[in-house]
This record gives C-alpha cells, sequence and structure tokens, in this order.
C-alpha cells in the first residue's frame, strides 16, 4: 500500500514538474515573442514609478499580451529594479525582452517632446516638438524668439513652460553654420535651461565652435558647452587636414579654417562648396585677390552684429586687413564658424578652371572662366535683381 502511495506520489511530482516546466517555457516564449502592438508608441515612465504600473500602462495600451508576465520576465533577467524615468519609443511588435531592455538601458529620452534652441545666422528662435511615434517625425507645437541681441523677442507661450519642467522633455542647443562667435555666444545668454555665466573675458577664436546639434541636461554649465563646441570643431578640423589633397594654396589647418569661413559664408547650397573652393583655390594658385564680399564685411562689423546693408565703395577700398579685394591672400582669420562640409571643400575642393562667379538668381552661382564670360553673368544677374525690385 506505502509502495503504492509512494509511487502515485512520485508520478504526480514528476507531472507537476514537467507542467511547470512547460509553463516555464511557455512564459519564456510568450516573453521573447513577437509582441502586439500595431504601432508605435511613446511609453512615458515618470519619475518614481514601478515596473508594475508600466507593466499595467503597456498591457493598456496594447503593448504586451500580459503584465504579469512582462513583470516575472523582468524579475527573472534582475531588471525588475533597473526602471529609468523617461519617454521611450517602443517599435511595432515589440516583444516584452525588448521594452525591458528599451526602459531600464538608460540614456536620453527617445520620444515625446523636445525643445530645440536654434541659433541662426541672423536671429535665434526656440521651438517645441512632438514625436510622432507612427511616423517618426517631429511637429513643431509652439515656437518662440527669446530675448536676446538681434532679436525681437516673442511672448514665452504655455506650452513651452508647461513642457520646460516636464522630466521628459529633451533640450538641444542647434548652432547653424556661418554663424559668428559673437552671435552665438550672444545666444546663449537667452538659454534658460542651463547655467553658468557666459561674460566670458576672453571669446573663444572666431570660427572655433562647431555647428551641430548639442543635447544638454537642464541645468548643464553653458562654459561646458562651449568647450563640447569648441573639441568638436578641433576634432573636425584635425581629421580633416589629414585627408587634404596634394599643392594646395594652404599650408596650416588654420588656413584651412580661414578658407573653410569663407566658402560657408559665399554659399548655401551644398552641392557647390567645392565648386566654390576651386575659385579661390585657383585664385590663390595665381596671385590674384580674392575679391569676396563676405571677408570685407566682417572687417566692417567685426563679427558683432548683422550688417544689413550693402556694402560702400570707401568699405571696399579700405585698408583692413580682411579686404580681399586689397589684400593678394587670405584675410588673417575665420569669418565665421564653418561646418564639416566647407571644412572639406576647403581641402578638397573640385578641379575646374574657374576664376569668377556670381549669384545666379536661383539661389546659386553662375561660374566662368573669363571676364567677358564672368561680366555677361554679372549682367544677368543685375537684370534680375531690377526685376525683383519692381
Amino acid at each position: 500500500m506505502w509502495r503504492s502511495i509512494a509511487s502515485n506520489a512520485l508520478t504526480l511530482l514528476i507531472v507537476a514538474l514537467v507542467a511547470m516546466a512547460g509553463a516555464i517555457a511557455w512564459g519564456k516564449g510568450q516573453y521573447t515573442a513577437q509582441g502586439p502592438l500595431e504601432s508605435a508608441i511613446c511609453l512615458r515612465v515618470q519619475p518614481g514609478s514601478t515596473m508594475t504600473r508600466v507593466s499595467r500602462n503597456l498591457q493598456d495600451q496594447g503593448a504586451v499580451s500580459s503584465g504579469s508576465i512582462f513583470r516575472i520576465g523582468a524579475e527573472y533577467t534582475d531588471k525588475m529594479n533597473q526602471l529609468k524615468a523617461g519617454a521611450f519609443l517602443v517599435p511595432e511588435k515589440s516583444s516584452m525582452a525588448e521594452i525591458t531592455d528599451i526602459i531600464t538601458r538608460g540614456g536620453a529620452s527617445t520620444c515625446g517632446t523636445e525643445v530645440v534652441y536654434r541659433v541662426g545666422v541672423t536671429r535665434t528662435d526656440v521651438l517645441v516638438r512632438e514625436l510622432d511615434p507612427a511616423t517618426q517625425s517631429y511637429s513643431t507645437v509652439a515656437e518662440f524668439y527669446p530675448d536676446v541681441t538681434g532679436n525681437e523677442a516673442t511672448e514665452i507661450p504655455a506650452k513651452y513652460t508647461e513642457v520646460r519642467e516636464a522630466s521628459d522633455t529633451r533640450f538641444r542647443i542647434s548652432v547653424a553654420e556661418g554663424t559668428t562667435v559673437w552671435r552665438v555666444i550672444e545666444s546663449l545668454k537667452g538659454v534658460d535651461f542651463i547655467t553658468g555665466s557666459v561674460e566670458v573675458d576672453e571669446m573663444p577664436a572666431e570660427g572655433t565652435l562647431a555647428p551641430d546639434s548639442y543635447e544638454v541636461k537642464v541645468g548643464s554649465d553653458v562654459d561646458e558647452l562651449i568647450a563640447r563646441m569648441t573639441a568638436a570643431q578641433d576634432k573636425r578640423l584635425a581629421e580633416i587636414w589629414d585627408t587634404r589633397a596634394d599643392d594646395l594654396p594652404i599650408s596650416t589647418p588654420e588656413e584651412a579654417l580661414i578658407l573653410a569661413s569663407i566658402i560657408e559664408k559665399e554659399t548655401g547650397i551644398p552641392e557647390e562648396r567645392r565648386e566654390v573652393a576651386s575659385v579661390f583655390v585657383n585664385r590663390l594658385n595665381q596671385g590674384m585677390r580674392l575679391q569676396t564680399d563676405p571677408t570685407v564685411v566682417y572687417g566692417v562689423s567685426n563679427g558683432v552684429g548683422f550688417l544689413g546693408r550693402g556694402l560702400r565703395q570707401s568699405e571696399l577700398q579700405s585698408d583692413s586687413p580682411y579686404n580681399t579685394y586689397v589684400i593678394p591672400a587670405l584675410p588673417p582669420g575665420p569669418i565665421a564658424n564653418p561646418g564639416l562640409a566647407s571644412l572639406e571643400a576647403a581641402v578638397n575642393p573640385d578641379e575646374t578652371p574657374y576664376i569668377f562667379f556670381v549669384a545666379d538668381g536661383t539661389g546659386g552661382h553662375a561660374f566662368a572662366v573669363t571676364l567677358a564670360d564672368h561680366n555677361a553673368n554679372v549682367a544677368k544677374w543685375r537684370q534680375i535683381e531690377a526685376e525683383r525690385a519692381n
């Protein structure tokens, strides 16, 4: 009898163990299998949230089939207590394991709201943008102009005030190609989500702040941001200089930076940069003056403010070291912060015979080899200007 009871008990135990193993295997399969989410979502995890609360949210949004299995899987993989606050993009069909990794790995938020503080050549603005998880594209929901030099400030919208305090909002400072150091520093004075002073005793050297988009955290130090910009430009210039073409009429990285800044100010068309660079390289090789207006403008303004008018004859004939209508060489320093494409163009220009160019009315330029052809292109441009004035 006791032998029969023991045998039955052992059988039940084996059945139970097999059932448990099967349940565990099924649960693991559910945890790692493709999820039910039909389209991407933005999952917001508030500070102080628990995995239980998040799992319920995910189940309510149709991202997981079972909140319980999600929690058990997180516990089994030792990620139950690694939850990070933020806004996270959860792609369609994500498995529970993939979602767990997304919300526990840390780092910057990957979706939701972002504030972009844009430093432009002539003005600075602030955009509040929202990411559509389905299309993964941003749309602007609010915009204003901060109170900085050169701006006509506008009222700060309520939406900005709202997202400014949200824990999952991302913040970026974007610096456009062709800005001057003065413009960048003045604009940074209007950023209310970073700290520190930009009242520096000595401004960074012109051209040394890399145009780019910089993600920052609320309360981060402005001096550290400026150091990041400077380090980025140093790194770019060093790498670009190592790839330079042979027989260039420039002999140092500093001269490459100067030439790149002129290219940056002469054209906003990416496809033209190497062609414009070829004109300046050809002129330098032939001992010709560069005769470029942006350098003269910089000599007049010293990179401060925005000239906002045409050049006067007296300025075109001045003895300024930046007057390339007079000096037969590069100016003594950069005239703006050039971007990566202009740096690349400066050291690897196209091979062309061109020594002239002028605006063609489309935003680009007409190039010429001879003075006669150039004068014809200038006449066409003057006609376009006259027609636009009427």
